[in-house]
């Protein structure tokens, strides 16, 4: 019973900022700046609040920019990992596990340490403002090919064997065979690499100048500072940008524990 007591306690703290968000931007400013503060629209409904945080700044616009740079950066990500991690595991690499070490490494590297470098070659290659600049740093990632090495370091070698004696060769074997039975792990891979993404702020803030082609992110922080800065109208802003994680999480949350507990167990 005290388990369940406490479970249910967390589970109100952590759900407390969702809810308050979308009640929150409901709300009217005289509920938004009430103290103590108003739990519930105690005034009035307000869902013009939406409407408001779409006119002032272009926020249909900078949604389809996160929308492209999550679902191309999901992609490369995919992609990047599942080839790096079959060849550190089914290919007769020298060295593999230095080199693999060396892989992982990178994820010990400050993104800060290289945004110059990165900011530059984008300039260079005149990529500001568009999706290819907001994606390109973001192809690769050694956690997505840690995650799926493991996994796929759960299935037999024997499993390749047989495809090899069958004439299949490795691009057959790995997309044929290999792929559909790691779908969990995929599927985990993806919904990180998706929520990575989304929740972009500095960089998309570098990358881009026209309004049109920032991500929601930044929208947000410009409902801040707009003229017509109102708390229930940068709520609504807000859970424009949470709808899409949630759902998400709520829906992929399975696969996210199925994908990281795929190769806990050989």
């Amino acid at each position: 019973m005290g388990s369940y007591l406490i479970l249910g306690v967390l589970f109100v703290i952590v759900l407390f900022p969702v809810y308050y968000g979308l009640v929150g931007s409901l709300m009217g400013e005289r509920d938004t700046n009430s103290f103590p503060p108003a739990l519930w629209p105690v005034h009035g409904l307000h869902p013009e609040n939406y409407g408001d945080a779409l006119d002032i700044i272009p926020l249909g616009n900078q949604y389809l920019t996160s929308v492209l740079q999550t679902l191309g950066i999901m992609v490369g990500q995919l992609v990047t990992s599942v080839l790096a991690a079959y060849a550190f595991v089914f290919l007769p690499l020298r060295w593999r596990g230095f080199w693999f070490a060396v892989f992982l490494s990178t994820m010990m590297i400050p993104f800060e340490s290289i945004i110059i470098p990165n900011y530059l070659l984008i300039s260079t290659w005149g990529l500001k403002d568009t999706i290819a600049g907001l994606t390109l740093p973001f192809l690769a990632t050694g956690f997505g090919t840690f995650l799926l090495r493991q996994s796929f370091l759960s299935f037999p070698t024997e499993l390749r064997d047989a495809a090899r004696v069958d004439g299949a060769g490795h691009f057959r074997f790995l997309f044929s065979i290999l792929v559909p039975l790691s779908r969990p792990s995929l599927a985990a891979l993806g919904i990180w690499s998706a929520l990575s993404a989304w929740n972009m702020y500095f960089w998309p803030l570098l990358a881009t100048e026209d309004p049109k082609h920032q991500t929601i992110q930044i929208g947000i922080s410009q409902l801040q500072s707009s003229d017509g800065d109102s708390p229930g109208m940068v709520l609504a802003g807000v859970m424009l940008a949470l709808f899409p994680t949630l759902l998400l999480v709520i829906f992929g949350q399975r696969f996210i524990v199925r994908g990281l507990t795929a190769g806990a167990v050989k």
